[in-house]
């Protein structure tokens, strides 16, 4: 991960806690760059991400799921019922 330190410097320690903040609120995306500005006492962060696979998504009665499994019985029923398009 690159990370950037913008306006001045931070201990390592700093710099890690920013990571895991990060990590922790972007959970299951991967972080590939790390943008932090000093502001006098004010830290911006600005959180940069490697592309990831695009998953499929499932739209049933407005509710989008990326697997069939988190349906009910009767919405899977449904969804296999359905005519499929082509794109």
């Amino acid at each position: 991960m690159k990370i950037n330190v913008i306006n001045g410097e931070l201990d390592v320690h700093e710099i890690d806690e920013y990571v895991k903040y990060g990590s922790r609120k972007y959970k299951g995306r991967q972080i590939s760059q790390l943008d932090i500005t000093l502001d006098g006492e004010f830290v911006d962060l600005k959180f940069y991400f490697k592309d990831t696979d695009f998953q499929h998504a499932y739209r049933s009665a407005d509710y989008l799921v990326n697997t069939m499994e988190k349906l009910n019985d009767a919405k899977q029923a449904e969804f296999s019922q359905k005519q499929r398009h082509k794109a």
